[in-house]
């Protein structure tokens, strides 16, 4: 059984930086791509960025240039650095897998990200 356990949210103030951390537990292999969803309240969850399994990487429009996916294979673990942080960055943000080995899409616990103006 895959657990992915997220960790680095909490309160900062605009212009601050959060590293996030969601690392994975059980023997997986086969990772087709990792990522970091966010959703707020009363909004639909969204990407927030993706890394294949090959090392491309897409980004939501609104983090381009202060957001960075980064990953550590030996760890299986994903982290998302996000700096210049925005009110509207506020959110739960999740991340996720996609797996090969076993197969499945599996999602992290959330963990809240509160940025103050």
């Amino acid at each position: 059984q895959v657990q992915l356990v997220e960790s680095g949210g909490g309160l900062v103030q605009a212009g601050e930086s959060l590293r996030l951390s969601c690392a994975a537990s059980g023997s997986i292999s086969g990772i087709y791509a990792m990522g970091w969803y966010r959703q707020a309240p009363e909004k639909q969850r969204e990407l927030v960025a993706r890394l294949t399994g090959t090392g491309s990487t897409n980004y939501a429009e609104s983090v381009k240039g202060r957001f960075t996916i980064t990953r550590n294979n030996a760890k299986n673990t994903v982290y998302l650095q996000m700096n210049s942080l925005k009110p509207e960055d506020s959110a739960v943000y999740y991340c996720n897998f996609l797996c090969a080995l076993p197969p499945g899409d599996y999602w992290g616990q959330g963990t809240q990200v509160t940025v103050s103006s």
